[in-house]
C-alpha cells in the first residue's frame, strides 16, 4: 500500500504557520460561536465548535473531492448552497427572538439539547461554499506535486480543521468568563435575546449579500 506523500517540512511549517494565523482571525463562523456561548452557555460554545469544525471538514472533504471547483465555475450551485446557508441563519435569528426571556430572579435561559446545538453549527459551516472555495484555493499552495493531490489536501485540510477547532476554543473560553459578568447587568438577559438574534440575521444578510470570495 503506498503512503501519501506530505510535503516537506520547511512547507508542513509554513501551512501550520498561516493556518494558525488564518484561524484565530474572526470572522463569520468565530461570531456565531461566540454568540452561542454567551447567550447559551460554554457546553453550548463548545457544541457548536464541534459543529463548526465537522461542518468544515466537510467542506474542506468536498474540496479535494472537487465539489469546490463546481462551486466556483457554477453560479447556480454557489448560489443554492450561499443561499440556503444564509436562510438557515436567518431561521436561528428568529428564533432566538421568539425565546422567552426568563424572569429575572429565575436560572438563565436553558440550552437546546446540545445534539441539536451541534447540528446547527453543523449546517451553518457546511452551508457556507466560501469555506469549500478557500479550501480549495488554500491547500493547494502546500501540496507537493509529486504526491497524490487529493490525499494531501484532505490531510492538509482536516489539520486546519484541527487548528481552527483549537483557536475556536480559546475563544468559547473567553467568552465563557465574560458571560456571567454580562449575564449580572441588568435587562442583560432581555438585550441578549436581541442581540443574538440580531447577530444571526446580519450573518445570515452578510452571507447572502457577499460574493465567492470571504473568511472562514
Amino acid at each position: 500500500m503506498n503512503v501519501p506523500t506530505l510535503p516537506a517540512w520547511p512547507m508542513l511549517a509554513a501551512f501550520a504557520l498561516a493556518s494558525l494565523v488564518l484561524a484565530a482571525t474572526p470572522g463569520p463562523g468565530v461570531v456565531y460561536i461566540v454568540t452561542r456561548t454567551v447567550a447559551q452557555g460554554r457546553r453550548a460554545g463548545l457544541a457548536s465548535m464541534t459543529g463548526v469544525a465537522l461542518g468544515n471538514l466537510g467542506n474542506a472533504m468536498a474540496a479535494s473531492l472537487g465539489l469546490a471547483a463546481l462551486l466556483a465555475v457554477s453560479t447556480v450551485a454557489f448560489d443554492i448552497v450561499k443561499y440556503a446557508g444564509a436562510a438557515y441563519l436567518v431561521y436561528l435569528g428568529f428564533k432566538a427572538l421568539r425565546t422567552s426571556a426568563p424572569a429575572p430572579d429565575a436560572p438563565g435561559q436553558a440550552a437546546p439539547p446540545l445534539p441539536r446545538v451541534v447540528r446547527d453549527g453543523f449546517i451553518v459551516a457546511l452551508l457556507n461554499p466560501k469555506t469549500a472555495l478557500f479550501f480549495a484555493a488554500f491547500l493547494p499552495q502546500f501540496i507537493d506535486p509529486a504526491g497524490s493531490a487529493i490525499a494531501q489536501s484532505a490531510l492538509l485540510g482536516a489539520a486546519f480543521v484541527a487548528i481552527a477547532a483549537c483557536t475556536d476554543t480559546g475563544y468559547v473560553l473567553a467568552a465563557g468568563v465574560a458571560a456571567p459578568a454580562l449575564g449580572r447587568l441588568k435587562g442583560a438577559a432581555s438585550v441578549g435575546r436581541y442581540v443574538t438574534a440580531a447577530i444571526y440575521v446580519g450573518l445570515g444578510l452578510f452571507t447572502a449579500a457577499s460574493g465567492s470570495r470571504g473568511t472562514r
